[in-house]
């Protein structure tokens, strides 16, 4: 009997993760099993785990037929890889399984995701549509529904596209289900349509929530809509941004787009808009809300831009660590999620050392690490971390306080793709100093300024031998520095 798509790929992402070898892979980020990943997906909480999907395919290190892989935690940080649950190829999805969202219903655990059609016309060119369905399952199989497709491009306002209709995001209020989902005005740029159900099968167009008017790139991807503090967010990733000097880069980014919303009339009023991350290396994120009510994120760390981890890999794309987010004084603060400190062990600490020239201090090296770095700024006229240094590599994080900048910069970290290999991010240093969290796991580096008002996510794929950590000061500064080793 013929394997079917779905069997076949979880044979052979059973067959190929034999072959991984574990030191290559992230300690406590989760990651692609094999071949590539990139949206997370179905984020969500089912029978007291988190469920963490993806969009997958097992068979290549680039982007192809999407399907969708899966694993789950108990805590966010300790991740169990578990057999792929969807496979491109019915009428609906023939090629592929978009990205979308869970929801824990009625004891089953719902999938809700985007198929894309791929039609051949009579004269050899194709036709593409993009349609909304529905899937469940136990956290283990998943079944497609045979109603699919459940939301067509025929609910959207007129002129909207049939081609660029993907992502929704579902969550429950009140006994009701909603969703958001991107979609294509008239003018070719990004609108968020609302939609509401009773049932999670039969959905009833509501309204549009915001357009992008062409101000913020141009196809609105991977919304997401959720109450935070007394506000309302939508996180959405623009595609074809202009940069706007560092308040926006140019490419794919993720904008934050802050505001109230009137849940009788579904009226969304924007109020402001601002980057979420100014990182190489951040997309397409998702929340979830814990049952303690801590509203918790995580995007893949990657760029569209940008794949540049080595062949011999076996794998590429990586998600973020779990963030937990708040507003403090209307800003959006993102802070790793505190279920990783029960992780943190061998504290090495040095108080209000002073550091000058280039050195290295005893006890702090390595590619996994929670690291955190207090800094004055009298005295600084540049501050310089090294990491993944050797003689031969080394990436660095650059502290400029006359200009209030900080810089990630691996161009010397091995890269040999002609890629985005440096951005910068405005630091607010107020109370005298520049507070760092720098979580390192191998691979990455991400980077958590005064408390999370700013955070900057990055790859980056220097040979693991280069582990070395290493201080550049012009001047002299007093530095408090903390270093946990990551242990699971």
């Amino acid at each position: 009997m013929e394997m079917t798509r779905l069997e076949r790929a979880r044979a052979y992402e059973r067959t190929k993760k034999e072959e991984m070898n574990p030191q290559w892979k992230p300690v406590y980020h989760a990651a692609a099993p094999v071949g590539w990943v990139n949206d997370p997906n179905g984020f969500s909480i089912y029978q007291d785990e988190v469920h963490l999907f993806f969009q997958y395919y097992p068979y290549d290190m680039s982007w192809g037929p999407m399907h969708w892989g899966h694993c789950k935690s108990k805590d966010f940080i300790d991740w169990e890889y578990l057999p792929a649950v969807m496979a491109p190829g019915e009428a609906y999805d023939n090629f592929g399984c978009f990205s979308g969202s869970a929801i824990e219903s009625e004891g089953e655990h719902v999938l809700i995701y985007t198929g894309v059609i791929e039609e051949e016309l009579e004269d050899g060119s194709k036709k593409m549509a993009q349609v909304q369905c529905g899937a469940s399952g136990d956290g283990l199989n998943y079944r497609k529904w045979d109603c699919n497709p459940i939301i067509t491009s025929d609910s959207l306002p007129e002129g909207s596209s049939t081609v660029d209709f993907r992502d929704p995001k579902v969550w429950k209020k009140d006994g009701v289900y909603y969703l958001v989902v991107g979609s294509r005005n008239r003018d070719g740029s990004g609108q968020i349509a609302l939609y509401q159900s009773k049932d999670l099968r039969a959905w009833e167009y509501c309204t549009i929530l915001d357009c992008c008017n062409n101000e913020y790139g141009k196809m609105w991807e991977c919304p997401d809509f959720f109450p935070l503090g007394e506000k309302y967010l939508l996180v959405t990733s623009p595609q074809d941004m202009r940069e706007e000097g560092l308040k926006f880069h140019k490419g794919n980014g993720v904008i934050c787009v802050m505001g109230d919303y009137d849940e009788k009339e579904k009226k969304f009023t924007r109020k402001k808009v601002t980057a979420v991350d100014y990182g190489l290396d951040f997309y397409a994120p998702q929340s979830l809300e814990t049952k303690d009510g801590r509203r918790v994120m995580i995007a893949w760390m990657q760029s569209w831009d940008a794949n540049i981890a080595p062949k011999e890999l076996g794998w590429v794309g990586m998600m973020t660590v779990p963030r937990e987010l708040e507003l403090v004084d209307g800003e959006l603060v993102q802070r790793p999620v505190r279920e990783l400190n029960d992780y943190r062990k061998d504290l090495v600490r040095y108080e209000k050392i002073e550091l000058s020239g280039r050195q290295s201090l005893e006890g702090i090296s390595g590619r996994v690490m929670d690291l955190s770095l207090e800094i004055e700024e009298d005295g600084v006229e540049s501050f310089c971390l090294h990491i993944g240094h050797s003689e031969e590599y080394t990436t660095t994080i650059t502290w400029n306080p006359k200009e209030a900048t900080l810089e990630f910069d691996r161009n010397g970290s091995g890269m040999v793709r002609d890629v985005v290999c440096s951005r910068k991010m405005w630091v607010d240093t107020a109370d005298g100093r520049l507070h760092l969290r720098i979580l390192l796991d191998r691979f990455s580096a991400e980077i958590f300024a005064n408390g999370g008002r700013q955070v900057m996510s990055n790859a980056f794929y220097t040979p693991l031998e280069a582990d070395g950590i290493l201080f550049e000061v012009n001047g002299k500064a007093k530095v408090t520095v903390e270093k946990y080793d990551i242990v699971k």
